[in-house]
C-alpha cells in the first residue's frame, strides 16, 4: 500500500458510458460521504461528463475494451489515496444507512479485506423482492487487496483474505427505461455468447473459484459450469424462468415481477443461446466436399433462371 494512503477512508469509482439519465442520482448519493469520487468514462457522446464535473469528482476518460479491463484500469491508474474502494454502477445509488454502515465499519479497521453488499433492484417503480433478490456483490474492498477477474462480462472483484457481508442494501434504479435496458442487454448477450464459445470445454473460472459450498458468486459459477453449460441451449432459459417466476414466487411481484423475470430470466438468456448457436455455426469447420451455401433473394434467383434459358 502506498505511503500516501489515508487509512479509514473510502474512494467511490463509477464507470460510465452515456449515463446522463443516471449519473446525477449516483453522484448525489456519495459526494457528501465518500472521501474521493472518481468517474471513469468510456468516451460518452451525451452529457454524462458535463453533468459529473460540477459535483467535484475526478473525471477520467478511457476507451472501453471490456468491463474487467476498465475496472482494473481504474484500480491501477487513478490517483486513489483512500484505503478502501467502493465500485458503484452509474444506475445505482447508495442510501444513507449503507453509507453510515460503511463509515462505521472501516473506522474500526476490520480483519476482512472485502465486503459483499445486497443489490435491491427497482423495476417499473417497484422493488423486485422475489426471484432475484438477494443478489450479493463484492463492491467494498481494500485497494491494495483487490482486483477484477479477467472476464469480458459478469466480472467480479476478487480479494485476498477474508470477505464479510454488509447489512444494508445498495439500490439499483435505472432511469433510462426499458428500451435502453433491451439495447444494453442485447450488447451484453453478444459478449456472453462470445465468452461462452471462447471458454467452452475449458476451466474458464481462473479467478473466482467454482465452489458449490462457497459464497453466492462461487455457487453461481459452479452451477453455470457444471449444470447450466451442460443443459441444452434454448431449453435452459425456459427452466430458469420457471425457477425464478414460479418456484421463487416472482409472480407475487405483480406486473413488474412478470416483465422483469420475463426479460431478465427468459428473453436475455434465450438471446445469449441464440447468439451462441449462431457463433458455433459460423465457426464450424466445413465438412469435406460440402458446397458453401449462398443465400439469394427470389428476384436474384429469377434473374439467374432467365440468364440460363
Amino acid at each position: 500500500m502506498s505511503d500516501h494512503t489515508s487509512f479509514g477512508t473510502v474512494a467511490v469509482i463509477i464507470l460510465t458510458y452515456n449515463e446522463e439519465a443516471n449519473i446525477a442520482q449516483a453522484l448525489s448519493s456519495v459526494v457528501a460521504w465518500a472521501d474521493e469520487v472518481f468517474v471513469v468514462d468510456s468516451m460518452s457522446t451525451d452529457g454524462t461528463v458535463a453533468i459529473a464535473k460540477p459535483y467535484g469528482c475526478h473525471v477520467a476518460q478511457h476507451p472501453f475494451e471490456d468491463y474487467s479491463k476498465q475496472r482494473n484500469y481504474a484500480l491501477d491508474t487513478l490517483p486513489i489515496r483512500s484505503e478502501w474502494v467502493f465500485f458503484l454502477d452509474a444506475d445505482e445509488w447508495v442510501p444513507a444507512p449503507l453509507c453510515d454502515e460503511i463509515t462505521w465499519l472501516i473506522a474500526r479497521s476490520p480483519v476482512e479485506n472485502g465486503f459483499y453488499v445486497r443489490r435491491r433492484v427497482m423495476w417499473m417503480g417497484r422493488w423486485i423482492r422475489r426471484g432475484y433478490y438477494p443478489t450479493w456483490l463484492l463492491r467494498l474492498f481494500r485497494h491494495s487487496m483487490g482486483h477484477c477477474e479477467d472476464r469480458a462480462i459478469n466480472e467480479h472483484i476478487v480479494v485476498e483474505g477474508q470477505a464479510g457481508y454488509l447489512e444494508n442494501d445498495l439500490i439499483h434504479d435505472d432511469r433510462r427505461g426499458v428500451g435502453s435496458w433491451i439495447a444494453k442487454h442485447n450488447a451484453y448477450a453478444s459478449r456472453e455468447a462470445l465468452e461462452l464459445a471462447r471458454t467452452e470445454g475449458e476451466n474458464c473460472y481462473r479467478e473466482v473459484d467454482a465452489n458449490l459450498l462457497g459464497a453466492q458468486v462461487q455457487r453461481k459459477r459452479w452451477i453455470r459450469r457444471y449444470v447450466w453449460n451442460r443443459l441444452p441451449p434454448m431449453i435452459r432459459p425456459l427452466g430458469y424462468f420457471f425457477y425464478r417466476y414460479v418456484l421463487r414466487f416472482g409472480f407475487l411481484d405483480g406486473m413488474a415481477g412478470f416483465t422483469f423475470n420475463f426479460l431478465q430470466a427468459l428473453w436475455y438468456p434465450m438471446l445469449i443461446d441464440i447468439k451462441y448457436l449462431e457463433q458455433r455455426r459460423r465457426e464450424r469447420p466445413m465438412r469435406s466436399g460440402e458446397t458453401p451455401r449462398v443465400d439469394v433473394s427470389p428476384m436474384q434467383a429469377a434473374s439467374r433462371h432467365e440468364q440460363t434459358r
